[in-house]
C-alpha cells in the first residue's frame, strides 16, 4: 500500500482526544563513556557525562500520542517523592493531561534506569514493586475513568504487569468503554494473563503473540506470510480475544496485520538502522490508535504505525517520534 503525505496528514486529527490507563514509569539515562575496566571485578567502569530523564511505561505511550493529538490524559497510579513529581513535572510540560493521576503516598513511582556507554546499553536498574489495587484504589480509577469517558475517540490499556491491571479492573474498563462506543486498543503482557475479551484490537511483538496464544516459540521465517507458526498464532489470538483486528510486530521484519476473514496483511519495517528497540512497542500503538482515531483503515494505520516504529528505533532510549519526522517518511 502506498500512501502520500497529505493522506498521512488526514488521518493524524490533533482534535482526538484519546486516554491512556496503565503504569506511569520515570526512565533515567546515565550517559558515559568507557575507557578501562573495573580492577576489582570483569566490568567496564562508565565515567558519567550526563543524565537524562523521561516519561516511560505507559506515559511513553502518551508522549507518542501527544506529537500528534493535543488532548492526551493519562489514568493511573503516582506516588510521593522525587521520582513521582519529576515524572509528573515531565508530562505536564507535555501538555498530557494528569486529571486522571491517582494519587497515594503508599505507591512507589518505578523508575528504570539505564546506563549508556556512547551508543550500547551497559545495564539496566529498575526500581519497582509490583503492588495490586486494592478495592478502595480499584473503585477510584473506575469512577475517574467514568468522568473522563465523555468525547473519547479511543482508550489505549498498556499494561506492564506491575499490579495496575487484573481481570477484574480490566473487564470493568473494558465493559464501560464498549457501552459508550469508544475503541479499545491494549498492548498486552502475556506475564499477566487476563482475557482481553471484546476489544477493538490489540498489538502484542511477536514473543509476545506466541506466549498469549500458548504456541511454542519458532524462530521467525520469510516472508511472514509463509510462517505458519505466526499465522495460528494470529488465528488463535483473533479467536482467544474476540478482537477486530490484532497487530503484532515482528522487529526487523516489521509488522502483520491480521483481521477476521481477511488474508493477514504484511509490512516489511522501514528502519534504515536500530540503535534501540526500548519504547518501540509504545510507538507503535500510539500512532496507530491515533491513525484509527482519524479515520484510518486498520491497514493505513498499519503502515503509518510501521513508519513511525522504522523512525524509532534509530534513536536511543525511550525516544519519540515528531509529526515532522513521520510525515517526511512519506512521499508527497
Amino acid at each position: 500500500m502506498s500512501m502520500r503525505r497529505h493522506e498521512v496528514a488526514a488521518f493524524l486529527r490533533a482534535s482526538s482526544k484519546i486516554l491512556v490507563v496503565g503504569e506511569m514509569i520515570l526512565d533515567e539515562f546515565i550517559w558515559g563513556k568507557v575507557s578501562r575496566i573495573s580492577p576489582e571485578a570483569p566490568v567496564p567502569v562508565v565515567e558519567v557525562i550526563r543524565e537524562t530523564y523521561n516519561a516511560g511505561g505507559a506515559a511513553n505511550v502518551a508522549r507518542n500520542l501527544r506529537e500528534f493529538v493535543d488532548h492526551v490524559q493519562m489514568l493511573g497510579m503516582v506516588g510521593d517523592g522525587p521520582d513521582a513529581d519529576r515524572l509528573q513535572g515531565l508530562l505536564s510540560s507535555s501538555g498530557i493531561l494528569l486529571d486522571g493521576a491517582l494519587h497515594d503516598p503508599n505507591y512507589q513511582t518505578i523508575r528504570k534506569t539505564r546506563i549508556i556507554a556512547r551508543t550500547q546499553q551497559v545495564v539496566r536498574v529498575d526500581r519497582e514493586a509490583r503492588t495490586p489495587l486494592t478495592s478502595e484504589q480499584k473503585q477510584r480509577a473506575l469512577t475517574r475513568f467514568d468522568s473522563m469517558l465523555e468525547g473519547l475517540s479511543a482508550v489505549i490499556l498498556e499494561d506492564y504487569d506491575k499490579g495496575l491491571f487484573d481481570q477484574e479492573f480490566a473487564s470493568a474498563i473494558i465493559e464501560r468503554a464498549n457501552n459508550a462506543g469508544i475503541p479499545i486498543m491494549v498492548d498486552p503482557k502475556p506475564t499477566n494473563t487476563i482475557e482481553w475479551k471484546s476489544v477493538t484490537g490489540l498489538t502484542p511483538n511477536r514473543s509476545e503473540a506466541f506466549k498469549a496464544a500458548g504456541i511454542p516459540w519458532s524462530e521467525p521465517l520469510d516472508p511472514p506470510t509463509q510462517d505458519h507458526a505466526l499465522m495460528r498464532v494470529g488465528d488463535t489470538l483473533l479467536k482467544k480475544w474476540q478482537c477486530q483486528f490484532l497487530l503484532v510486530t515482528l522487529s526487523e521484519q516489521g509488522m502483520i496485520l491480521f483481521q477476521d476473514g481477511e488474508n493477514p496483511y504484511h509490512i516489511p519495517t522501514r528502519a534504515q538502522e536500530v540503535f534501540d528497540v526500548s519504547g518501540a512497542g509504545d510507538t507503535a500503538i500510539a500512532v496507530f490508535t491515533a491513525a484509527l482515531a482519524g479515520g484510518a483503515s486498520p491497514r493505513e494505520a498499519a503502515e503509518i504505525s510501521n513508519h513511525a516504529s522504522g523512525i524509532v528505533v534509530g534513536k536511543l532510549g525511550t525516544a519519540i517520534v515528531s509529526r515532522a519526522e513521520l510525515l517526511e517518511s512519506f512521499v508527497e
